[in-house]
Parts: structure tokens; C-alpha cells; sequence
């Protein structure tokens, strides 16, 4: 059995996990996480420590590869971390040497979105594609391309920024651009969406019966806009109509000018299925080419939350796949 070992590093916690591929599914087979530390230093020490609990575990086994999914910026060629938002003092940080030197294993780095969108293609929703892209839709919204059956990632790993893309002139801040696709499509941008509606109505004098969740306005978030529009509140709907109509303007343009055979959407979309896939399909029969659109499947994640699970396990197996390993 070949072994496959992942490390995820997220703003909040870290993971470090261990997998193999039976039957071309992956299994996970251990896993630990721990909160990020407040510095690199800490953090790549915390993940070694981590390693050297899982790896003993299995020792006739051989362990392929190792495989580092962080969110960008970052330099995948180079193992390079490039002070990603959400990871404050991690600027120009070498993260492959260190478990190199440590291990003696392979190790490669993948920008999150990339990883997900690998994870998907190998063993989701994304499987037998060969056009696919994955959209994470959570805290931010971001794209993985899986273009010609191979990872696109661009000249510089830059490549799938889509929350970046200004959808209107003004709105919800994100990716810190007002009216960009992450403003309107993301956890933070809904929360901000909702508690401008709210507001709104309040002010109006649409209480209780009308705005019944938003007592306290500080305390809204995009997971409570959720259960508010699935209990039929009025403002919440309006909310996901609003996050509806522009996730549609969004993923037109990504069919127009990638004609993909598949998009994958994570997270938030998963949960809110129901609410919004009526209302990005009446969006895109009205502004994507058919001739694209009708070859295009609209899905939620195939690995539903645990897709960060399988990311950097997906980053190893490519690049122990690169390495001549066989997975059978």
C-alpha cells in the first residue's frame, strides 16, 4: 500500500493528514489538527511534530509524497508562501524544505483552490472530467481549472482569482474590491449583504414578522442568513435572490470563456442548493451561450465539507504520480 501524507494551512487551524488510494478512492486514514500558531517558525514545527505521531503508525509502508495546501499568493515552483491575507507574518515563506530535510520525502505546494479543484477531479464530482472547474464559495470565493485534463494554475499561480472580478460598480466588499464576485459570493460578503438588508428593513419599520432573526445585527453571519431563508424569513430570502442573480452573472462568464463541461461549486452552495440553483439557472439560460451552457453541468461538491480533507492528499498524489509511483 503506497502512503500519502497532506498538510492544510488555513488561517484558523491546521491539518495534517494520512491517505491511500484503494479501488481509485481515496482513504483517510489519520488525521490531526491543532489551531494555527501565530507564526510560521511555530507552525511548520507543530506540523513536523505532527508528522512524526502519524508516520511511525505505519511503518512497513512507503510514504510517496507529501502534499501543502495554503491559500495564495504563493509560488508553487519555488515552495514559497507569499503573505496570503488570512496568513499574517507568512511572507516569503519556504514551506518544502523544511519536511524535505525532515523526511526525506517529495513534497509539493498547491494554492487551496487548486487543491480542492484536484481533490474533486480525482475522486468527487469532478471525476472523468476533462474541462472542470471547482469554485470554493466559503470564506472566499476563489477557482480551481482543471483545463484539457491537467491543472491550469497560470504563468505565476495567479490563475482562477475570480473573486477579484468586479461584478457591479458598487456592493459588498471583497478580495478588497466593493461589488467583486467574493463581495456578493462568500460568507463574508453575504453576512455584509445581510446585515445592510436587514438594516434596511428595520428602518422601515418591517419588524418582527418581517425581519424576525436580526435582533442583533453585529452578531449576523452567513450561516444564520441561511437558516433565516430556509425558515422562509423574508429579508434572508431577498439576501440569497441577490447572492442568486450575481453567482449566475458569475458563473456565465466562466462558461462563455472556458466552456467547461462542469462546474463544481463548495461550501456554501452545498448548503444552499435548493435556494439558489433555481435562481442561477433562470440567470444563465438568459446571459451564457447556449450552445455552452447546454453541454455544462451546474453541481455542488462531490466531497461536500470534507473537500479540504482531500486537498493536499490530491497535491501529493500528483506529484507522486510525477515521481513514477502507480496507485492501483
Amino acid at each position: 500500500m503506497t502512503v500519502l501524507a497532506a498538510i492544510d494551512i488555513g488561517g484558523t487551524k491546521c491539518a495534517v493528514s494520512l491517505g491511500a488510494v484503494k479501488q481509485g478512492k481515496m482513504n483517510i486514514m489519520e488525521k490531526l489538527r491543532f489551531p494555527t500558531p501565530l507564526n510560521p517558525e511555530a507552525a511548520i514545527q507543530q506540523i513536523i511534530s505532527s508528522l512524526e505521531i502519524l508516520l511511525p503508525k505505519y511503518p512497513k509502508e512507503k510514504i510517496a509524497a507529501i502534499g501543502v495546501s495554503c491559500g495564495g499568493p504563493l509560488d508553487s515552483r519555488k515552495g514559497l508562501i507569499l503573505s496570503p491575507p488570512n496568513l499574517p507574518g507568512w511572507d516569503q515563506i519556504d514551506i518544502i524544505t523544511p519536511f524535505q530535510e525532515r523526511f526525506g520525502i517529495p513534497v509539493s505546494l498547491q494554492n487551496d483552490a487548486n487543491a480542492c479543484a484536484l481533490a474533486e477531479w480525482h475522486w468527487g464530482a469532478g471525476k472523468g472530467c476533462k474541462n472542470m472547474i471547482f469554485l470554493t464559495f466559503g470564506t472566499g470565493m476563489g477557482a480551481g481549472l482543471i483545463l484539457n485534463g491537467q491543472l491550469y494554475s497560470g504563468t505565476n499561480d495567479m490563475a482562477g482569482e475570480v473573486g477579484h472580478i468586479r461584478l457591479k460598480a458598487d456592493g459588498p466588499i471583497g478580495y478588497g474590491k466593493a461589488g467583486s464576485f467574493e463581495g456578493f459570493c462568500s460568507g463574508g460578503g453575504i453576512a455584509q449583504i445581510a446585515k445592510n438588508m436587514a438594516a434596511t428593513a428595520l428602518r422601515q419599520g418591517q419588524g418582527p414578522s418581517y425581519c424576525r432573526t436580526w435582533n442583533d445585527l453585529a452578531e449576523v453571519t452567513a450561516q444564520k442568513a441561511g437558516e433565516a431563508a430556509q425558515a422562509g424569513d423574508q429579508t434572508a430570502l431577498h439576501v440569497f435572490d441577490l447572492v442568486g442573480q450575481q453567482l449566475g452573472q458569475g458563473l456565465a462568464m466562466l462558461i462563455d470563456l472556458l466552456n467547461p463541461e462542469r462546474i463544481v461549486i463548495g461550501s456554501i452552495y452545498g448548503r444552499q442548493q435548493g435556494l439558489l440553483e433555481p435562481i442561477i439557472m433562470n440567470v444563465l439560460r438568459q446571459e451564457a451561450l447556449s450552445i455552452s451552457l447546454n453541454i455544462c453541468e451546474v453541481i455542488p461538491s462531490g466531497l461536500g465539507e470534507q473537500v479540504g480533507d482531500y486537498a493536499g492528499l490530491s497535491v501529493a498524489m500528483e506529484l507522486a504520480y510525477q515521481n513514477g509511483t502507480k496507485f492501483y
